[in-house]
């Protein structure tokens, strides 16, 4: 199987239908510190609110100095909007110390050292190290997870398992799209719920695990 085609054929149609993943292109502007930040700042939020509380955040202070700068009342004020809001302005704070105190104020490029950063668990580590460092990783969310298991690429239960996987099913090409390319497709066709897989073009190479017969065909 071309797991590289099909992946980019997912890129494609998210692409086409202006997933939320290419949104946040713009907010972050491929800055190592504003992807950390955005990344660690999603989980349990959507990307469109993420988007908005990123903005208004990089607009006073982009980097770890210049947030701790602004002090926990007005970084509480500005993630206000996102969801978990308290936790968050206490783990972007200790986030920015520890990256001034032990990296010189850089982002790591290790998966050890990204995983000692308040927030920053082994999904957000990969996602750093794939699209900053561009090393060979892959970041599994909930759309990873489901849409992998859906086409029976793997049969698993837990994300670290998936991983494990899908780093050895596919190609060393393919894997630094993985996650982009299955967020997109999972944010605009191959949805949780109610996939569109009357209109989905890798419909033939999918075995619609854990899907009933007749959902999405119409």
């Amino acid at each position: 199987m071309d797991y590289a085609r099909i992946l980019s054929i997912m890129e494609e149609e998210g692409r086409k239908h202006n997933a939320p993943i290419f949104a946040k292109e713009e907010v972050v502007q491929g800055e190592p510190f504003r992807i950390l930040v955005f990344t660690m700042l999603s989980a349990r939020s959507r990307d469109s609110r993420t988007m908005e509380v990123c903005r208004s955040l990089f607009r006073e202070a982009d980097t770890p100095r210049g947030i701790l700068s602004l002090g926990q009342d007005k970084v509480s004020e500005i993630l206000h909007p996102i969801g978990f809001y308290k936790g968050k302005t206490k783990r972007l704070l200790g986030l920015c110390e520890k990256l001034l105190s032990d990296f010189g104020g850089k982002v790591p490029s290790a998966l050890e050292e990204l995983t000692t950063l308040p927030g920053v668990g082994r999904k957000t580590a990969n996602i750093i190290l794939a699209r900053v460092f561009g090393q060979k990783t892959i970041a599994v969310d909930v759309h990873v997870h489901r849409i992998s298991n859906r086409l029976g690429w793997v049969k698993t239960k837990k994300p670290l398992d998936t991983e494990k996987r899908l780093m050895k099913l596919l190609p060393d090409k393919a894997i630094p799209q993985a996650n982009r390319a299955m967020v997109s497709y999972g944010q605009t066709v191959c949805l949780p719920r109610n996939p569109k897989c009357a209109e989905c073009r890798i419909r033939e190479y999918c075995q619609r695990i854990g899907l009933p017969k007749s959902i999405g065909l119409r």
